[in-house]
C-alpha cells in the first residue's frame, strides 16, 4: 500500500524525532514512550554495525549494503539516506499498518530523512532535538566510545550542518507542528518531549472533531 493513501488517518499522528548523531534523540524516546499510551516506535533499518547490546529487529534492522539497497529497490522504504558513512532508512509496511491501526506512530530519523517524510505528509509533526552545545555533542559522541576518529568527525560535521539548517528554518517563524527541545539535561527535556507528544496528540484530535 502505497504511503500516499493515508490520507484516511490523522497525519499529525506520524511524528519525527529528529535530531544529529548524539542529541539523545533514542534517550529522550526511551524516557518518554512508556508514560504515553498507543504510540508505536518505528524501527529503522541500517548498513551500520550493530553496537554492544543492540538487536536486530528492535533496535535496527541490520542490513548488508546490497540487501538495503535491493529494499530500496523494491520500495519497502518510507525514506532513506546516507548518514556519517552508512545507510538508514524507514520499513514503509510496518508504519501504515501501525496507522492504519490508529495508532501514533513515531519515527526516529535524520533531516534529510525528515525533510522526504514531510514532502509525502506535510503534515506530519516533527520535534528537533538538539544539544546545548557543539562542544557537548562532542562530548557525548566520544563518550560512547563505539566510533574511531573519522566517524565522529563525519558526525560532527553533518550536526554543524544539520544544526544550522534547523536555526535557519525556525528563525523563520515556527511552522505550525513544528518543535525544538534543546537535551541539557535527560530528566528536563524528557519532560519537555512528553509534554509535546501529548500536545500534539491533543491537537490532532480536536482537527478530528
Amino acid at each position: 500500500m502505497p504511503f500516499a493513501t493515508l490520507s484516511g488517518v490523522a497525519i499529525a499522528r506520524l511524528i519525527v524525532i529528529s535530531g544529529p548523531s548524539g542529541a539523545g534523540k533514542g534517550t529522550l524516546i526511551r524516557y518518554a514512550l512508556p508514560k504515553l499510551e498507543g504510540p508505536v516506535l518505528s524501527v529503522s533499518a541500517t548498513t551500520r554495525p550493530p553496537r554492544a547490546g543492540e538487536r536486530h529487529g528492535c533496535d535496527y534492522f541490520f542490513l548488508t549494503e546490497d540487501e538495503f539497497r535491493q529494499w530500496v529497490a523494491d520500495g519497502r522504504f518510507l525514506e532513506w539516506a546516507e548518514y556519517a558513512g552508512h545507510l538508514y532508512g524507514t520499513p514503509r509496511e510496518p508504519v501504515q499498518r501501525a496507522l492504519d491501526s490508529g495508532h501514533d506512530v513515531i519515527l526516529e530519523i535524520e533531516l534529510k530523512g525528515a525533510d522526504q517524510i514531510l514532502k509525502q505528509c506535510p503534515r506530519a509533526a516533527i520535534v528537533f532535538i538538539v544539544p546545548p552545545s557543539l562542544e557537548e555533542l562532542e562530548k557525548r559522541l566520544r563518550r560512547r566510545s563505539t566510533e574511531n576518529e573519522v566517524a565522529i568527525q563525519r558526525r560532527l560535521n553533518r550536526a554543524k550542518e544539520e544544526l544550522a539548517e534547523v536555526a535557519r528554518r525556525m528563525s523563520e517563524g515556527r511552522p505550525r507542528g513544528h518543535y525544538v527541545i534543546v537535551n541539557d539535561e535527560i530528566e528536563r527535556a524528557g519532560e519537555e518531549l512528553l509534554r509535546v507528544l501529548r500536545e500534539i496528540h491533543r491537537d490532532d484530535e480536536q482537527a478530528d472533531n
